[in-house]
């Protein structure tokens, strides 16, 4: 019969052994919200995790490791999510994005992602590679996403000429302005925007300024005389 020491580790172990990254990861998106990057500690980090400091470096070596896990783990699956959808509509643009944006919207609403936004934009000067890592893995994805797909309703006749990147910015940039209202404005006393209205609203106000036959830039609708 086989010793104790001999037997291999459970399976409860193994799960527990194999779920502590994404737990160490989950851990870390909630502080970093919190205390921002450079104030945040690993023994921050590990307390919240419920697991030693040192346990850390079993799965990362540096803090910024941790943060590069936190947005590929804890906030691009959303993305991954958002491109299945889109591979899968086969409709025009205009249904996909009223999928889509309210989506996106209610993730900005209800996670912790808008404090990392802003610590990201706060805290770029002195770790530029926050910034690379925040524009490398969502920003620069979402929009060449976005981009793809405006650029192919285009070539369907759906939106008007454009720059296909700058739309998608277009489309973006007010849940932006909304998350950094919040957490900029409202702890001093600013009234919130409620992102998931707001966003609603904007795309229809966007689809009505994409149109083909939407007045062109820069000139004024042409009044109707009776």
């Amino acid at each position: 019969m086989a010793s104790m020491s001999d037997a291999s580790p459970s399976p409860k172990w193994r799960r527990r052994a194999e779920a502590r990254p994404a737990e160490i990861v989950a851990a870390a998106y909630e502080v970093f919200a919190e205390k921002g990057f450079a104030a945040a500690r690993l023994d921050d980090i590990a307390a919240a995790a419920g697991v030693s400091k040192g346990a850390l470096y079993l799965y990362f070596e540096t803090k910024q490791d941790i943060f590069e896990a936190v947005v590929r783990d804890a906030v691009g699956p959303n993305i991954d999510v958002i491109e299945t959808m889109a591979a899968a509509h086969p409709g025009p643009l205009a249904d996909l994005l009223r999928m889509v944006v309210p989506r996106i919207a209610a993730v900005a609403a209800d996670s912790p992602l808008g404090k990392v936004v802003k610590l990201v934009i706060g805290e770029s000067g002195n770790f530029p590679e926050l910034a690379r890592i925040w524009h490398d893995t969502l920003i620069n994805r979402a929009l060449g996403m976005l981009s793809g797909l405006i650029e192919r309703a285009q070539a369907r006749g759906e939106v008007r000429a454009g720059d296909p990147r700058a739309y998608a910015a277009s489309l973006l940039s007010p849940m932006l302005m909304a998350i950094l209202f919040r957490e900029t404005f409202v702890p001093v006393g600013g009234k919130p925007f409620n992102i998931p209205a707001l966003m609603n609203q904007h795309v229809d106000l966007f689809l009505a300024g994409i149109r083909p036959d939407a007045p062109p830039e820069n000139k004024p609708a042409k009044s109707k005389t009776r």
